[in-house]
């Protein structure tokens, strides 16, 4: 039996509420991570996406699955059921992601900076 995802995996492996950088829509990066360490079924991917919608969710699936960064493999078993995994094109995102994630880590400071920064800005334009 394969280990259960955690659901806060993305609060200490990369801040990417933060994230500037995107790989695919919003959440396809996250995708990505999660099915680094193997083949998951949907209802698995939604613990630790737990802020997407199932829409949502499935479109970004379906996104990546046509451009090829995953694969979907559907049991006709007893219970049938569909399980997602990366391809080898998937798989070569994980270098990327993983620099990407260690650039935010460097800058998360000044990355919160900015934000406050222009929020700040944005408040005062909107009231004068």
């Amino acid at each position: 039996m394969r280990e259960p995802l955690r659901p806060d995996m993305f609060d200490e492996v990369c801040p990417t509420s933060l994230s500037p950088i995107r790989f695919g829509d919003k959440w396809a990066g996250m995708v990505i991570r999660v099915l680094e360490h193997g083949p998951r079924r949907f209802s698995e991917l939604r613990v630790p996406l737990r802020g997407v919608t199932a829409k949502v969710l499935t479109q970004s699936l379906r996104g990546l699955e046509r451009d090829g960064l995953i694969s979907r493999t559907v049991y006709a078993e007893a219970t049938p059921h569909v399980e997602y995994q990366l391809t080898p094109l998937g798989r070569s995102m994980l270098v990327p992601m993983a620099a990407a994630c260690a650039w935010i880590e460097e800058h998360w400071e000044e990355l919160l900076d900015a934000r406050e920064s222009y929020e700040n800005v944005e408040r005062l334009d909107r009231a004068g």
